[in-house]
């Protein structure tokens, strides 16, 4: 795989022959859950299948979870295989927006022990401008994936709860806008405000103004505000459920940063025990 974990619309359109490639469209919408399938229904990049963020890359919320949970291993794996990919299979995920649910799949596959997996830059909109889009049915032929999880890649709760008097050490960056991360509005989940001791590094900073991701250069500009020349610094990404987190996880790669951990439970999960303490109220 190339040393980016991105791929331009022109490399995929180059690449869409090849029988050992899988695009995976991912678009989802927090406010309509069936959207994203229908989009995909409607048109998406030929050759394409789809995952869907609820269903696919989450299992079901609980009363102690964040709104995101990861999917069991085996049923996102059985789902991998009737999708036609296997562990020789080279995936490009996209969505329709600022990649957040593409770098959710990316990072799931990635757990899952398969890191043949690139982000298409830009999303269908960037495909769009110089290329066709499909309505065809895609009916893949399955093939046997086999996961092989990564749980050094996650941080839980407990871990954040246990250091939370020293929470600087964990360098626990928050991915929400800045308005949700200081509370000072929250519409999606029902407490506002931050972790303590957490830093605010939105996600939308990894982007141009037209979608595509900012280049290498760029982004290391941005990682060394953060952990200055050193590029292995531990840390760990999280946000709201554990998605949009997964932005922090490539572009901090992109720049040549070491990949942290995701608390993939991140807010949503932390504000079901109202003993947890609370900044930014």
């Amino acid at each position: 795989m190339a040393a980016t974990q991105l791929v331009s619309a022109e490399e995929l359109n180059f690449s869409s022959a090849d029988e050992n490639l899988r695009i995976v469209d991912c678009r989802f919408d927090l406010s309509d859950a069936d959207a994203g399938r229908r989009s995909y229904d409607e048109k998406h990049i030929p050759g394409a299948v789809f995952l869907d963020l609820d269903r696919d890359l989450a299992s079901a919320s609980t009363a102690s979870s964040g709104r995101h949970p990861l999917p069991e291993p085996t049923t996102i794996a059985e789902t991998l295989c009737q999708l036609g990919i296997d562990s020789e299979t080279a995936v490009v995920v996209y969505d329709g927006g600022n990649g957040s649910m593409a770098v959710r799949a990316w990072w799931i596959l990635r757990w899952l022990g398969h890191t043949n997996v690139r982000v298409l830059d830009g999303g269908i909109a960037a495909w769009s401008e110089a290329f066709e889009l499909s309505s065809e049915a895609v009916m893949p032929v399955s093939r046997s994936f086999l996961a092989v999880v990564r749980p050094e890649m996650v941080v839980t709760t407990e871990e954040i709860n246990v250091a939370i008097d020293d929470i600087g050490a964990l360098n626990l960056l928050d991915a929400r806008d800045p308005a949700r991360f200081h509370g000072e509005v929250e519409p999606i989940d029902r407490v506002a405000g931050h972790i303590p001791g957490a830093r605010n590094r939105p996600f939308l900073d990894n982007l141009n103004a037209d979608g595509r991701w900012k280049s290498a250069q760029q982004l290391l500009e941005l990682w060394r505000k953060e952990f200055g020349e050193d590029t292995r610094t531990p840390w760990i990404a999280m946000c709201g459920s554990g998605v949009t987190a997964c932005h922090l996880v490539l572009s901090a790669m992109e720049a040549g940063y070491r990949e942290p951990r995701l608390y993939v439970g991140s807010w949503s999960e932390w504000i079901t025990d109202s003993s947890r303490p609370i900044a930014g109220q």
